[in-house]
C-alpha cells in the first residue's frame, strides 16, 4: 500500500526531503466554496509569517511562483480524515486501516480519539474537512529526461471556476478553441497497429492545428497511456514544443502511486516523481506525457472513479465560456473521443449525449466501444436485448459471466437512447475517412452536432464558420461549408474576412476571395482604421504609429492620446517609401465619415476590445471606399511582414510591378531601424523576393512589348504617391531591376536624350567644341523630322540631352580646377586678378546650386526635414565642406596681414574640390566601381590605422626613451614619437638607432639647436652612443615584423 502523505510524526524527514522548509503557518480553518463565488485574482496569505516563509523557498524574483504559491493554499483545499473508525478490510499487507482506506497514523494526530465524533459510525459528510492544500508546484518524472509539467491537489468539491482560474492565470495556458475528452478503458488494451497510428496522429494533429485542451484521466495505462504515447511521438517527430499540445489528466489522488513525493505545503518546484509500475499493485502511475494534472481528493484511499463529477463539471464550466480567437468570439466546443472502455465508459457516453456533447466512438478499439460502432447504423427497434447480449458476449467476453438479466436491460436501454441521438453519435472507421483522418472526424463530428443545437438556417452555417476560422482548419471550411448546401453571398464573409486577416490567416483570406469577397466592397475606410487599430503591438510600424501620435497629442497639448487615423498612417509611410510619392491618405476636412453599410447581423466579433460587428451594420450614410484596396491591404500586410498574407493580396494588384518594387522599399527602410536581428533578416530577405517579383513582372512584359514594357517604368502610378516604377527601384536601391536589360536599355534612350544611342562618345564631345557640325550627318537623331539640316530643334535636342549636359558639366569643372590651380601657383597677387575674380563668380554658381538642392521642397517636407535628408548624402557634405574652407580661405586672402595664410586655406580647399571629382566620375563603367570599392575600402582602413597606431606610438615612445634624455622640444618629440616611426615603416631608418652611422654634427648635444634633433645617449669623453645598440635593433625588427608583414598583409587581404 502507498504510504498517504500527512502532517504527522510518520513523514516529517519524508517531507523534508522534498521540501526544504516544511512551512507550518498558522492553523487555517476549512471553508466551502460555490461555484457562484468569485475568485479573487490573486489573494493574500493569512499571515505575514506564512510570507516570509514561502518567499524565503524560492530565490529572489521568482514572482510567479510567489503568486502561485499565495494564491493555492487561499483558494484549492484538499481533503483530510478527521475520524478514525476501523474498517473491516484491511490493507494489502494485512495492516488495519479506517474506513477512508487510510492507516491510523496517516491521520492527523488528534483523528485518532476526536471526543467530538466518539463513539459514532464513520460519515464522510461529517469526518473529512477541507483544509489548504499541500500538493502543487511542477512535476519532474525522475530518469525521462527533461518531462516535467504542473500538478494540484485538489478537493472533490472545489469549484470548476477555480481550477479553471488556475489554469488560465498562474499555469499561463490561453483557453482552448477546443475541449477534448478522451475516455475508455483504463487498463492497458490491444489496438491494431495501424488504428493505432491514426488515432494517435490525427488525434494530436486536431489538438496542435486547433489549440485544443485533450483531457483524460491522466494515469499511466489504457487509453489514458494511448494519449501520452500519441504526444510524445508528436513531439519527437516534430519541431514544435511540447507545450503546443495540452494534455490534461484529472486523476484521482487516492488512486495515484508515490504520491508522497508530491507533497510539499509550499509547493514542489519541482517535485521528483518515479514512475514505477512494477511496485504499484493497485494503484496507478501518473502518465509522463501528460503536461498538466489536476488529482481530486475526497479524502479517501483507492477508490477510483472519485474524479468523474468534477470532471464533469468542469469540462460543462469549460464548453460555457467564450473564447475570442482570431476575431471571431465563440462558445468552447466540447467533443468526446471514446476508445474501448466498460461499463464506466458507457455512463460517460450516456451522460455526454444526454448533455449535448457529440461523441467520436473509435471502431476496432474493443468492448463499448465496438458494441455501439455495431450498432450504431441499426434503426432503434432492430436493438434488441438480444442483439446486445450477443455483442457483450463476444465483446466481453472474460466477464460476460458478471453481466446479469437486469443488467443487459439497463445497457440496452442506454444504447437505444445513444443511438436515437445520432446527430451527436459519429462512428470513425477505419478505411472510412482515409488514413490519418481522426481529426476531420472530430471536426465534422462537432459540425454535424451544431447543425442540430442552438443554430438554425443562416445563423448555423455563421457559427460553423466562426468554428473553422477559430481552428484554423480551412480544408474543413472548404469541404463542410463552402458546398451546394448553402449559398454565401460576398458581403456575409466581411467580417471573418476581417478577422482572418488579423489572425494572419492566409489560406482563410485565400478562400473568402476565392468565395467572391471582392476587396473594393470590403476595404473601405473605417476597415483600414480598424485594421491598423488592431496591429501586433510588438510591430515595429505600430510602434512607428504611437511615436506619430504622441507627437500630435503634444503638438495639440491634448490630455488624451488621439486614435489612429489613415494620414497618421500616410505620415509613416510617406518617411518610408521616401520623399519622391504623395501622401497615400491625405488628411481628411473636421467632418463626420459616414459608416459602413455592410450588414453582418448573426456573427459576433471582437478583437482586442474593438468590436468588429460595431463596422459592419446599417446606416443611412454612405460607405467611404479607398482610392485602391488591394494597395491599403498590401501595405497593412507587408509593414508586418506578413509574408503569405502579403502575397495573396500581391497576386490582386493591377499594379503590381509597382506594388513590388514599392513593398521592397518599405521593408528595407524598416529593417534598418528594427532592432532583432532574425526579424531583420527577415525582412531583407521578403524584400529581396518583391524585387524579383518586380522583375519578373518587367521580363515577361519587356519579351512581349519592349516599347509598351519600358513605358510602365516611367508611367505616373496614382495609387502609389504619384511616383514611378523607376523612381521606387532607385529609392529601394534595387540594384538588380535596375541592372535589368530592358531597364538598361531605357535608361541608355534616357540617357542620349532624343540623339540615336550608337553615335560615338567622341563625336558627342566634337559636337560639344564645335557645334556647326549639329547640322552635318556626323550626329544622327531618332526622329526623323530632326534629320533637315537648318533645324532649330537639332540644336535644342542636342544640348538638352543629359549625355552632353554632363559632359559639359565635367569640362566646366575641369576649366574651373585648372583655372583655380594656375591662380594659386602662377598668378596669386595681393590684389585678385581677373582670372580670380572669374573663380569666385564660379564659386557662386556653385554656391547657388547647392542652396537650390536645400531648399527646394515640391513635396512640402519642411525646412528641417530637406537639410536632414540633404546632409544624408556623403558628397552634399563634401561640397559644404569645400565652400566653407574656400571661404575662410577667401576672407584671409582679402585681409593684407593674412594674405599668405589665406592662399594655404585656398590650396586645401583645392584639394577638396579635386576629391569631388570621384563622384562625378562614378557613372562611369570603369571608374565608377572601384570608387565605389574605395569608399567602401575607406571604412576599413579606419580600423587597420587604429591597430597600425598602437604599433606606431607604442615602438616611437620606446626608442625615444631609450635613445634620447629628457627632450622638452614638443615639435621635436612628436618627430620623433609618430613621424620618424612612420617613416620607418616606409624605409628611412634613422641613422643613430644602431650606433654605426652615427655623427655628432647631425644632432644638438644639449637640444638647443631648433633645426636639429637632440643627440642620443652618448659618452662624455669621446661623444661615443652608450645606449643599447642591440635593444634597439630588436624593437626595430620586430616593429617592421609586425607592421610591414602582418599588418599590411592584413591590410592586403581585408581588400581583397
Amino acid at each position: 500500500m502507498a504510504v498517504r502523505g500527512r502532517h504527522t510524526k510518520v513523514l516529517p524527514s519524508q517531507l523534508n526531503k522534498v521540501c526544504p522548509e516544511r512551512g507550518d503557518g498558522p492553523t487555517t480553518h476549512p471553508r466551502e466554496m460555490s461555484d457562484f463565488e468569485v475568485v479573487p485574482n490573486l489573494q493574500q496569505s493569512s499571515s505575514s509569517v506564512a510570507k516570509g516563509q514561502r518567499k524565503a523557498h524560492f530565490p529572489s524574483g521568482s514572482n510567479e511562483k510567489e503568486n502561485l504559491i499565495s494564491w493555492i493554499p487561499e483558494n484549492i483545499r484538499k481533503k483530510e480524515c478527521t475520524y478514525f473508525v476501523e474498517s473491516s478490510q484491511t490493507s494489502d499487507s494485512g495492516r488495519v486501516v479506517c474506513e477512508c482506506g487510510y492507516l491510523r497514523e496517516q491521520h492527523l494526530e488528534d483523528a485518532a480519539k476526536p471526543p467530538l465524533f466518539l463513539g459514532k459510525e464513520w460519515d464522510p459528510n461529517r469526518h473529512i474537512q477541507e483544509m489548504p492544500t499541500d500538493a502543487f508546484g511542477d512535476i519532474h518524472f525522475t530518469g525521462l529526461g527533461q518531462k516535467t509539467g504542473k500538478y494540484v491537489r485538489v478537493s472533490s468539491d472545489t469549484p470548476p471556476r477555480v481550477i479553471y482560474h488556475l489554469m488560465t492565470q498562474h499555469w499561463g495556458l490561453d483557453a482552448p478553441n477546443l475541449l477534448i475528452s478522451v475516455t475508455g478503458g483504463a487498463k492497458n488494451f490491444i489496438m491494431k497497429p495501424r488504428l493505432k497510428n491514426i488515432f494517435r496522429q490525427g488525434l494530436v494533429k486536431v489538438a496542435q492545428t486547433t489549440g485544443a485542451w485533450i483531457i483524460t484521466g491522466g494515469s499511466h495505462a489504457g487509453v489514458m497511456k494511448q494519449v501520452g504515447e500519441a504526444v510524445r511521438d508528436f513531439v519527437l517527430s516534430c519541431s514544435y514544443k511540447e507545450g503546443d499540445v495540452v494534455t490534461i489528466g484529472i486523476a484521482t489522488w487516492g488512486t495515484v502511486y508515490n504520491r508522497e513525493s508530491l507533497i510539499c505545503p509550499m509547493g514542489g518546484f519541482p517535485a521528483e516523481y518515479v514512475l514505477d509500475e512494477e511496485n504499484q499493485g493497485s494503484l496507478s502511475c501518473l502518465d509522463s506525457n501528460h503536461s498538466h494534472f489536476i488529482l481530486v481528493d475526497d479524502g479517501t484511499h483507492g477508490r477510483y472513479g472519485v474524479e468523474i463529477p468534477l470532471r464533469t463539471r468542469l469540462e460543462k464550466f469549460i464548453s460555457k465560456q467564450t473564447k475570442v480567437k482570431g476575431g471571431v468570439a465563440i462558445k468552447i466546443p466540447i467533443v468526446c473521443v471514446v476508445l474501448e472502455g466498460g461499463p464506466g465508459t458507457l455512463d460517460t457516453i450516456y451522460n455526454a449525449i444526454t448533455n449535448g456533447t457529440p461523441c467520436v466512438i473509435v471502431e476496432g478499439s474493443g468492448r463499448v466501444a465496438d458494441v455501439i460502432a455495431q450498432v450504431a447504423g441499426l434503426p432503434v427497434s432492430e436493438i434488441t436485448i438480444a442483439l446486445i447480449r450477443k455483442k457483450l458476449s463476444v465483446l466481453f467476453h472474460d466477464t460476460y459471466e458478471q453481466f446479469t438479466e437486469g443488467r443487459v436491460v439497463e445497457w440496452t436501454k442506454k444504447i437505444q437512447d445513444i443511438v436515437r441521438s445520432r446527430q451527436l453519435l459519429t462512428i470513425f472507421r477505419e478505411g472510412k475517412y482515409g488514413q490519418q483522418d481522426v481529426d476531420v472526424a472530430i471536426l465534422q463530428a462537432l459540425f454535424k452536432a451544431s447543425r442540430n443545437q442552438d443554430h438554425f438556417g443562416r445563423e448555423n452555417w455563421d457559427h460553423q464558420l466562426k468554428l473553422a476560422v477559430a481552428w484554423n482548419r480551412v480544408d474543413i471550411a472548404r469541404s463542410e461549408i463552402f458546398t451546394d448546401d448553402y449559398e454565401w453571398k460576398p458581403t456575409d464573409l466581411h467580417s471573418v474576412m476581417a478577422a482572418a486577416l488579423i489572425s494572419n490567416k492566409p489560406e482563410f483570406v485565400k478562400l473568402f476571395v476565392e468565395q467572391g469577397v471582392r476587396l473594393k466592397e470590403f476595404v473601405t475606410w473605417d476597415t483600414l482604421v480598424y485594421l491598423y487599430d488592431n496591429m501586433a503591438p510588438s510591430c515595429l510600424f505600430h510602434s512607428k504609429l504611437q511615436k506619430v501620435l504622441l507627437e500630435e497629442k503634444e503638438h495639440t497639448a491634448s490630455s488624451k492620446m488621439p486614435r489612429i487615423q489613415l494620414h497618421h498612417v500616410s505620415q509613416v509611410l510617406r518617411e518610408l517609401l521616401g520623399r519622391s510619392t504623395q501622401p497615400l491618405y491625405p488628411k481628411p476636412k473636421h467632418t463626420e465619415r459616414p459608416r459602413l453599410s455592410i450588414p453582418v447581423p448573426h456573427i459576433k466579433l471582437n478583437v482586442q476590445g474593438s468590436s468588429l460587428r460595431s463596422l459592419y451594420k446599417r446606416t443611412s450614410g454612405r460607405v467611404t471606399f479607398t482610392i485602391d484596396p488591394v494597395r491599403d491591404l498590401l501595405i497593412w500586410a507587408v509593414v508586418q511582414s506578413r509574408k503569405e498574407l502579403a502575397e495573396i493580396i500581391w497576386a490582386q494588384s493591377q499594379d503590381c510591378m509597382a506594388a513590388a518594387l514599392a513593398c521592397s522599399k518599405i521593408l528595407k527602410e524598416l529593417a534598418k531601424e528594427e532592432e532583432d536581428t532574425d526579424t531583420t533578416d527577415e525582412m531583407l530577405a521578403l524584400a529581396e523576393q518583391y524585387e524579383h517579383k518586380a522583375i519578373g513582372v518587367f521580363t515577361e512584359c519587356y519579351r512581349k512589348d519592349e516599347e509598351r514594357a519600358q513605358k510602365l517604368l516611367v508611367r505616373v502610378s496614382e495609387a502609389w504617391g504619384k511616383t514611378t516604377c523607376l523612381q521606387l527601384a532607385l529609392e529601394a536601391k534595387n540594384m538588380n531591376f535596375v541592372s535589368h536589360g530592358g531597364v538598361q536599355a531605357f535608361l541608355t534612350k534616357v540617357w542620349w536624350g532624343k540623339m540615336c544611342v550608337d553615335n560615338g562618345l567622341w563625336r558627342v564631345i566634337v559636337c560639344m567644341l564645335f557645334f556647326p557640325l549639329l547640322y552635318t550627318s556626323f550626329i544622327a537623331f531618332r526622329e526623323k523630322k530632326m534629320q533637315p539640316m537648318g533645324c532649330l530643334t537639332r540644336f535644342r535636342a542636342f544640348f538638352t540631352a543629359p549625355v552632353v549636359i554632363f559632359h559639359m558639366n565635367i569640362l566646366s569643372y575641369f576649366t574651373f580646377l585648372l583655372l583655380f590651380a594656375y591662380v594659386l601657383m602662377v598668378d596669386f597677387q595681393p590684389s585678385p586678378s581677373w582670372w580670380e575674380y572669374l573663380i569666385y563668380f564660379w564659386l557662386f554658381s556653385l554656391v547657388c546650386e547647392e542652396i537650390r538642392q536645400l531648399l527646394h521642397d515640391p513635396d512640402g517636407l519642411g525646412a528641417l526635414k530637406m537639410a536632414s535628408l540633404y546632409f544624408k548624402d556623403f558628397w552634399n557634405k563634401l561640397d559644404v565642406g569645400a565652400i566653407v574652407v574656400f571661404i575662410v580661405g577667401l576672407t584671409c586672402r582679402l585681409i593684407p596681414s593674412t594674405l599668405y595664410p589665406g592662399r594655404i586655406i585656398l590650396s586645401l580647399a583645392f584639394i577638396i574640390f579635386c576629391l569631388r571629382l570621384m563622384h562625378i566620375f562614378t557613372v562611369s563603367k570603369t571608374l565608377g566601381p572601384k570608387i565605389i570599392i574605395v569608399k567602401r575600402m575607406m571604412k576599413d582602413v579606419f580600423f587597420f590605422l587604429f591597430l597600425l597606431a598602437v604599433w606606431v606610438v607604442s615602438f616611437g615612445v620606446a626608442k625615444q626613451a631609450i635613445l634620447i634624455h629628457n627632450e622638452e622640444r614638443v615639435e621635436w618629440l612628436f618627430r620623433g614619437v609618430v613621424y620618424h616611426s612612420y617613416l620607418t615603416i616606409f624605409g628611412q631608418i634613422p641613422s643613430y638607432i644602431d650606433g654605426v652611422n652615427f655623427n655628432i654634427d647631425q644632432c644638438s648635444p644639449n637640444g638647443t639647436d631648433p633645426y636639429k634633433p637632440k643627440c642620443p645617449e652618448t659618452n662624455e669623453d669621446n661623444k661615443e652612443p652608450i645606449f643599447p645598440e642591440w635593444l634597439t635593433v630588436i624593437l626595430l625588427c620586430l616593429y617592421l615584423l609586425f607592421t610591414n608583414i602582418l599588418l599590411l598583409n592584413l591590410l592586403i587581404a581585408m581588400f581583397n
